[in-house]
C-alpha cells in the first residue's frame, strides 16, 4: 500500500544541475527520516543525503556544498537539488524513508523502511 516514487532523473553535462523528487503515497501516518541513496554501475549503494522530520540534514562528503536535500511534510515529498554535477555522480538514485504506514487496509500503523525503484542520473564530461 505504501509506495515511494522518484522522478526527475536524466542526462546532463558536467557542471549542470538536476532536481530529483520523491513522493510517498498510501496509508501513511507520519514520516521520520527521508534519504537519498545512489548506486553507480558495478558498485554498492551508498547514502547521499538525509533529512529528519524536523529538517536536520546530513550529506556524504562527496556531495557537500553541491547537493541540497529538502522535504515537504504536508505533501510527503523529499527532493534533492544537485548542482555542479560531475561524471562520478552518475548512478541510479533511490529514495528511502522510515515511515509509519499501514501494509494492508484496516491494519495498524507500523514503522518500516521503504525504498523507491530508483531513477537514473547520467553526467557526461
Amino acid at each position: 500500500q505504501v509506495q515511494l516514487v522518484e522522478s526527475g532523473g536524466g542526462s546532463v553535462q558536467a557542471g549542470g544541475s538536476l532536481r530529483l523528487s520523491c513522493v510517498a503515497s498510501g496509508s501513511i501516518n507520519s514520516i521520520d527520516g527521508m534519504h537519498w541513496y545512489r548506486q553507480p554501475p558495478g558498485k554498492q549503494r551508498d547514502l547521499v543525503a538525509t533529512i529528519t522530520s524536523s529538517g536536520t540534514t546530513n550529506y556524504a562528503d562527496s556531495v557537500k556544498g553541491r547537493f541540497t536535500i529538502s522535504r515537504d511534510n504536508a505533501k510527503k515529498t523529499v527532493s534533492l537539488l544537485m548542482d555542479r554535477l560531475k561524471p562520478e555522480d552518475t548512478a541510479v538514485y533511490y529514495c528511502n524513508a522510515d515511515l509509519w504506514g499501514r501494509a494492508v487496509a484496516g491494519g495498524s500503523f507500523s514503522l518500516r523502511n521503504y525504498w523507491g525503484r530508483g531513477t537514473q542520473v547520467t553526467v557526461s564530461s
